[in-house]
């Protein structure tokens, strides 16, 4: 019988194809591999070969980048454009989690949706299941793929991988926006969390094993209250939740210590886009984020909206999301960001 789930994914990757991306498997060291949805011009006609980047941004000198534009004539070529990387959340890989969202962004920058270890094809020998080795992983994913500078959107469990991309990165990470997530998942934010919801545990939540299970998740995840029948929540456990072990691991590598928490200073300027009636990360706590962030974060609430904004309202969230980063890579920006890393003794 057909998974209904499934069977939506070849739609979806010719839909990606017509857009000018391609899947790609990036062996970032011996025993991991991320799978990458990236700009066409990544991929050799010499099958299983990637070609990195060949503008300033990614990695070549702004002389060779002048001189190439020059040869090209005025017309910008599509490696020139800016980067950005999508990060997907918990419940699903990266093509399914940003399939409303990818359509507006592609003709404009050099998309790049990775699939986080264990979500999709992507997976690791190693042990470690922390945001950290996520966030290293992709930095050096987009390093093999001459990514030296972009923007980052990440939503829950990929915005945690964000922030910490932005952390320890700086000098890739040129901005973040992110939607339904935390800076650190810390034993009071995961407590009160939990209880609020009525949750034994963040796996009990975020990996159900049955269809109420299932029902009670999605139902906290929308402010609208939809109606799908029981074959599609049995399609979508049966699709959607591999690697359990391996993801319930993850969740538990989120939690951190009230006492060893704190909130990094960020370099990049920060846009939190948060539906106005999310259940699980509510707008109080983004406000109180956005305090503690500073000068540099903005806050966009996005109303009759739930932790799937990007989901339930794609126009809204996708309109928020084009502003800030059409304002980001704006010439004046640019101009800024280099005068800042000029001082900073960074080239």
């Amino acid at each position: 019988m057909v998974n209904f789930i499934e069977a939506q994914k070849p739609l979806l990757k010719r839909l990606m194809r017509m857009a000018g991306l391609r899947p790609i498997d990036v062996e970032v060291e011996p025993g991991t591999t991320m799978h990458i949805w990236v700009p066409k011009h990544h991929v050799s006609k010499k099958a299983g070969t990637i070609r990195p980047l060949d503008n300033g941004v990614g990695g070549v000198d702004a002389a060779e980048k002048s001189e190439a534009l020059s040869r090209r004539g005025r017309k910008k070529s599509p490696e020139s454009r800016p980067n950005v990387v999508l990060i997907h959340g918990f419940a699903a890989e990266g093509i399914l989690t940003w399939q409303f969202n990818f359509g507006v962004l592609v003709s404009r920058y050099n998309l790049y949706i990775p699939d986080m270890l264990f979500f999709g094809k992507s997976t690791t020998a190693s042990a470690d299941r922390s945001p950290e080795f996520q966030a290293e992983c992709l930095a050096k994913a987009l390093a093999r793929l001459g990514v030296a500078r972009c923007d980052v959107v990440g939503f829950s469990y990929g915005g945690m991988v964000a922030f910490k991309l932005a952390e320890t990165r700086p000098d890739l990470v040129r901005s973040l926006a992110v939607s339904g997530s935390v800076v650190a998942m810390t034993d009071a934010v995961n407590s009160a969390t939990m209880a609020r919801l009525g949750a034994g545990s963040s796996t009990e939540l975020l990996m159900p094993e049955t269809l109420k299970g299932l029902k009670a998740l999605l139902s906290i995840s929308m402010y609208k209250k939809m109606w799908f029948p029981d074959r599609f929540y049995k399609d979508y456990l049966k699709a959607m939740f591999s690697h359990r072990k391996e993801r319930i691991e993850l969740l538990q590598g989120l939690i951190t210590s009230n006492m060893d928490a704190k909130i990094p200073t960020f370099q990049q300027k920060i846009m939190l886009i948060w539906g106005e009636e999310d259940k699980i990360f509510d707008i109080e706590l983004a406000k109180k984020m956005k305090e503690q962030l500073g000068d540099g974060c903005s806050l966009h609430g996005i109303p009759k909206a739930g932790h799937l904004l990007h989901v339930e309202r794609p126009c809204a969230y996708n309109r928020q999301l084009q502003r800030f980063l059409a304002h980001v890579n704006s010439p004046q920006e640019d101009e800024q960001e280099q005068a800042a890393r000029t001082a900073g003794g960074v080239n």
